[in-house]
């Protein structure tokens, strides 16, 4: 099951959509569904996580906590919409193509993959990339 919760002011406007999209991801890499809780907030709530649980003294657009189980999928992300807009703008692509990279990314690594060298960090972009494919085709 899929959820989205906010801790700010910001909201998705097509929750279904996102949710299907991610359910077809997850199976497409031949995993199963289980909790997968997304959380929205700002940069300041994200700072004071990767602080308190990560010893990170940093922003970031993403941390996820992976609590998968064997084939399935669980675990909570958390995005800092504030992130995900300035990497938007950084990035010269739409705001809603930015935020649909960042959630396909944590269930990416929930699926295995890494990004922490240069080989795995191309990989990990390229997979991105497919899967939002995807999400494109549904529409």
């Amino acid at each position: 099951m899929i959820d989205f919760n906010y801790e700010t002011e910001f909201i998705l406007d097509n929750e279904e959509a996102i949710a299907n999209w991610i359910s077809n991801v997850i199976v497409s890499e031949k995993k199963n569904e289980g909790d997968i809780n997304y959380i929205f907030c700002d940069d300041e709530y994200l700072h004071q996580i990767n602080v308190e649980h990560l010893g990170h003294d940093t922003l970031t657009d993403i941390i996820s906590f992976d609590y998968t189980v064997g084939n399935e999928i669980s675990g909570d992300i958390f995005v800092s919409i504030e992130r995900v807009k300035d990497n938007a703008f950084d990035f010269n692509v739409p705001f809603d193509e930015e935020l649909r990279r960042v959630l396909v990314h944590g269930i990416l690594h929930y699926c295995g993959y890494k990004d922490k060298s240069e080989v795995d960090e191309l990989l990990m972009r390229s997979k991105e990339d497919e899967k939002l494919a995807m999400f494109h085709v549904e529409q």
